[in-house]
């Protein structure tokens, strides 16, 4: 009963000290609260852009045929780009149109951009004639000169955006091609009927896609911005609660705290048991607040509703390891610093390169193979995968298994090497 009865006073204390420390709890609530705010609009900005809003490119067309203009109209028509014609530019004009307009890219069609089209699609043509057994001059079937097209972009645009919009303006001309390949082949077989149908059939897209996002839950539910968003830096706003425990904690061993803990009869473990509850608490608080906004406010922001999973038990299970996984970091970092100074710069510096190697600000898998395995040992990467594993695979126990047991072991060795230290100095 008086264990108890000091446990009680000494949680007491914990929460006294937190709740004066107002700037302190003012960086674990409110400023984790603005930064899932700003990345989760920013990124699902960027993830909408393509699929909901049109690419404006400047587009300067100087061909003398019609398939310059049929390529910019079948771009158009596919609903993703809108057009500035601004034909009276010259090429050698476009590089300073970017640059000084704003632009953010542009496509220059030149002048024998259809001649040169129709001389590739006679060509082909002719290739098919002769396979079929005709004779045909070897002549006609002589590679014609290339056409090129220029596509110009803004350099702060990033590359596989760039790399995207090229390739579908290459799907684009491969399409006008082709339908100039059917012309060619009528007009060589002298065949009067129009093949305006036969185009039509060829060009049209056959093959639909149906995508399904894998999870054992088998709702196909789409993963978006703020199931990836929230619960990624609701894990580094956790962790980051390093700079006030652990400065706490070195304030505490400096100013003599623990050594006047010695000579009382209250055990030592009962106050860093005490501090781990109170910041545990802190932490599933985070987790309460940030999900609860994902829940209620993000639709009215115009971003996608956060959907908890379906297996709370699991659910509270990695909440509760990841603030404990948190939590212990944080003690074991103002247990082994010698000042505030280092305890604050290098619990910072720390949490953001796990966070950077957990896959918390880019994903893993895009790494290379090397970073990837260092990946793994980022315990910000752990508790990522963990909800993951819920958020967006639907996952059951079998699949957390891992997870459950790396965010153990990381807990176990924080206090290992809190014990260590503590006894180092004397202090248990």
């Amino acid at each position: 009963m008086l264990a108890m009865h000091k446990l009680l006073a000494s949680i007491k204390k914990e929460f006294l000290l937190l709740w004066n420390d107002k700037v302190g709890l003012l960086l674990m609530f409110a400023m984790p609260l603005l930064l899932v705010f700003v990345i989760t609009i920013i990124q699902d900005s960027a993830t909408r852009i393509a699929a909901e809003n049109k690419i404006s490119i400047l587009a300067v067309n100087h061909d003398q045929g019609k398939s310059g203009a049929e390529l910019l109209s079948r771009l158009t028509e596919s609903g993703m780009f809108e057009f500035t014609h601004e034909d009276h530019l010259k090429k050698e004009d476009l590089n300073q149109e970017l640059l000084s307009k704003g632009r953010l890219m542009a496509l220059y069609i030149p002048s024998d951009f259809s001649a040169r089209l129709a001389a590739g699609a006679e060509e082909i043509s002719s290739i098919m004639l002769r396979d079929l057994g005709l004779e045909i001059s070897d002549a006609m079937i002589s590679s014609p000169p290339k056409t090129n097209v220029a596509f110009y972009f803004d350099p702060v645009l990033q590359e596989n955006f760039t790399t995207s919009v090229q390739n579908i303006i290459k799907a684009f001309i491969t399409n006008v091609e082709t339908a100039l390949v059917i012309d060619q082949l009528y007009e060589d077989t002298e065949i009067e009927v129009k093949p305006d149908e036969l185009k039509s059939r060829m060009l049209a897209n056959r093959v639909e896609i149906d995508m399904y996002s894998a999870g054992r839950g088998g709702s196909g539910m789409r993963p978006n911005s703020t199931q990836h968003n929230v619960p990624a830096w609701t894990i580094f706003a956790m962790f980051f609660m390093v700079v006030s425990l652990g400065g706490n904690v070195v304030k505490e061993r400096n100013s003599g705290s623990f050594l006047r803990l010695k000579t009382m009869p209250t055990g030592f473990f009962l106050v860093i048991f005490s501090k781990m509850f109170v910041y545990v608490v802190i932490a599933v608080l985070q987790v309460v607040l940030i999900f609860s906004v994902g829940i209620l406010f993000f639709e009215k922001l115009g971003l996608y509703r956060l959907t908890i999973p379906t297996n709370y038990t699991a659910f509270a299970v990695v909440v509760l390891l990841s603030s404990l996984a948190a939590v212990s970091y944080a003690l074991l970092v103002g247990t082994w610093a010698r000042s505030l100074e280092q305890a604050n710069g290098f619990g910072a510096i720390s949490i953001v390169l796990f966070a950077a190697l957990g896959g918390i600000w880019v994903p893993t898998f895009i790494m290379p193979d090397f970073m990837q395995v260092i990946s793994k040992l980022s315990p910000l990467q752990w508790c990522l995968q963990g909800f993951y594993t819920l958020f967006l695979k639907e996952g059951n126990w079998v699949d957390l298994k891992w997870v459950i047991l790396s965010i153990t072991g990381f807990i176990l060795t924080c206090h290992a090497g809190i014990y260590l230290r503590l006894r180092s100095d004397n202090l248990v």
